[in-house]
């Protein structure tokens, strides 16, 4: 089992180009379902997700492939789970 803080300390890297998403900063639930929909790391300008720009990536959690003991491996398309990110 992993707890939500022990997750936030693992880097979340993208297994089908090796990108750096970076750390976890929050997580969406589903409390009727009582599950993890997404989780939620900052995009680059963002200070511990907290100053900066207001984007963000949402995975979704079934595209959370393995959780290791330093890194969370996701298999996404960058630009289908930026949130008003300037990808350009």
């Amino acid at each position: 089992m992993v707890r939500i803080y022990e997750m936030r300390q693992k880097e979340v890297i993208n297994i089908s180009d090796g990108g750096r998403f970076g750390y976890i900063c929050d997580v969406e639930i589903d409390i009727e379902e009582g599950s993890i929909k997404n989780i939620i790391v900052p995009c680059e300008g963002k200070v511990l997700g907290i100053f900066g720009r207001e984007k963000e990536y949402k995975i979704p959690w079934d595209s959370v492939k393995q959780i290791g003991n330093d890194i969370i491996l996701v298999d996404v398309n960058m630009n289908d789970v930026c949130v008003d990110c300037d990808l350009t």
